[in-house]
């Protein structure tokens, strides 16, 4: 679901020219003039081109070749594992929430950007990538958000100013015509915790909690913590009324939406061009906090040192590239453009010039990042499922299902 620009054909003009302001003298590990080597590098079609260009102009400057390969994203991933040591890659694209399961395995290797730079980053997507069990350790460099909204078409509705509005104006909507939906938001077949996540947050849910040196602790489960149970009587009236519907897919959203049978959408940046190419009035928001603010789950992709990185005797020369001159915010720029996504850097963020992908970015703000430990893996189908049921238009309760999900997801961690 991603997409290519045409801002990437003007990357690396504005990077030569920038060059010297982006790559410190000094590389990722303090005091460091590494030169020479080459920096191997897997990537996804998407952005091969663009880090091919942001890599050799500070390649360039490093005196080090570069090699770019490019790999289906997912493969990434999973070929870490099993690649020969002659042919590994020194740096990869990523996933977040690759990042506990690759520290676990030793395949990745924590990086130490310097203060001024982190400083330019939301502290999320710093935690997006950062792992450890006792202590938390960056692992990867972020390069771009991703995260849904409350897409709002203004012909049809105003912008709400709260939740009680959308929810008015919303069900106001649903009662004019019998297939018009009150808010087109994706669950069936299996059920979609991650689109129904701001509804979750607005409640007071949540997934992990986290131990005293701030990890996610996995034997902390929120799905059906106290907060969230005392506020889970308001699914039960959103499914009376209607204003959500579990049998709606994500085809059936989208179709709503834009044949004027829904007035709200919840969806993401994947979505950018069918938004601008619809003919429709709209503006993307977050959706409006209910009892808390109601944040989306936040991806974020971006870049990570391997371990076969001092097997080449390249570390140095890696971290560099990956701590200093992908966080800078030219390549920030491009690279999340490269794919349609907004920038993790805020300095690139505010530079930003497509209004719909800066109203995406927008909506994301506070947003809290899937979390990157493997234990997450016995979450999804439990979260999705008890969504899927109580929002059915069955007399199922929210609160008694959230917890046997609760109970669910402790048994699958053990």
């Amino acid at each position: 679901m991603s997409r290519r620009t045409a801002f990437g054909a003007l990357v690396a003009v504005a990077l030569f020219a920038m060059a010297a302001a982006a790559v410190p003298a000094t590389g990722a590990v303090r005091g460091t003039t590494a030169t020479g080597g080459t920096i191997r590098i897997w990537t996804d079609k998407d952005r091969r081109a663009d880090i091919e260009r942001i890599a050799n102009v500070w390649g360039a400057r490093r005196g080090v070749n570069v090699e770019v390969v490019e790999k289906n994203f997912g493969d990434i991933r999973d070929q870490l594992k099993t690649v020969a040591v002659g042919i590994a890659p020194d740096v990869i694209i990523g996933a977040h929430d690759w990042t506990g399961q690759l520290a676990a395995d030793g395949l990745v290797v924590p990086l130490q950007p310097r203060k001024a730079t982190l400083r330019q980053f939301p502290a999320y997507s710093i935690d997006a990538f950062s792992y450890g069990t006792t202590v938390k350790r960056l692992y990867g460099a972020p390069v771009a958000l991703e995260n849904i909204g409350l897409v709002v078409n203004t012909r049809l509705a105003h912008v709400p100013k709260n939740f009680g509005d959308l929810e008015k104006q919303a069900l106001a909507f649903k009662r004019k015509a019998n297939d018009n939906l009150a808010i087109a938001v994706p669950q069936a077949p299996v059920g979609d915790a991650y689109h129904m996540y701001p509804f979750f947050s607005g409640l007071g849910g949540y997934v992990f909690g986290r131990n005293r040196v701030g990890n996610l602790n996995p034997r902390a489960v929120g799905v059906a913590n106290a907060t969230f149970l005392r506020n889970a009587r308001l699914i039960d009236k959103w499914d009376r009324e209607g204003l959500i519907n579990s049998k709606v897919n994500y085809d059936t959203a989208k179709n709503a939406f834009l044949k004027g049978k829904a007035a709200f959408w919840i969806t993401g940046p994947w979505e950018a061009d069918t938004l601008k190419t619809s003919g429709l009035r709209f503006r993307v928001v977050q959706v409006p906090a209910i009892k808390f603010r109601a944040v989306p789950f936040l991806g974020v992709q971006g870049f990570m040192v391997t371990r076969y990185a001092n097997t080449h005797g390249t570390a140095t020369l890696a971290k560099d590239l990956v701590a200093s001159y992908i966080m800078a915010p030219a390549s920030q720029r491009a690279l999340a453009a490269a794919n349609g996504r907004f920038p993790a850097n805020r300095v690139a963020g505010r530079q930003v010039r497509d209004a719909v992908l800066s109203q995406f970015g927008k909506a994301g703000v506070g947003g809290v990042p899937m979390p990157n430990i493997p234990q997450m893996s016995s979450v999804w189908e439990e979260l999705g499922g008890a969504w899927l049921k109580s929002t059915n238009g069955t007399a199922t309760t929210a609160r008694p299902t959230f917890q046997t999900a609760a109970r669910n997801i402790r048994n699958k961690i053990g």
